[in-house]
């Protein structure tokens, strides 16, 4: 399973999120720590994630950052060196 289907599935587990978009922005990081190029197989390593959950409301955005890290641990212990987040709830993104 590749590092983007394993967000995947933990995420929408966790979340249960009306919307996800993963999106591994690897390729732009080119010589940077966990590009293909710098050693790291495969890439996926620098992703941005769109995030869109009931789950978050009454967070604080940094609250919803660190649900995010907590449910993606493995991840950024391991492959992922960067991830940039948006997290809104469906009323916020006007879903």
């Amino acid at each position: 399973m590749s590092v983007a289907q394993s967000m995947e599935t933990k995420l929408t587990e966790a979340l249960k999120p009306v919307r996800l978009v993963i999106e591994d922005d690897s390729a732009r990081h080119a010589g940077h720590a966990g590009h293909p190029g710098a050693g790291h197989k495969g890439g996926e390593s620098h992703f941005n994630l769109d995030i869109v959950s009931a789950a978050f409301a009454g967070q604080s955005r940094v609250a919803r950052q660190r649900i995010v890290y907590q449910i993606l641990a493995d991840e950024l212990a391991g492959p992922v060196h960067a991830l940039s987040l948006k997290t809104a709830t469906p009323e916020e993104a006007g879903l």
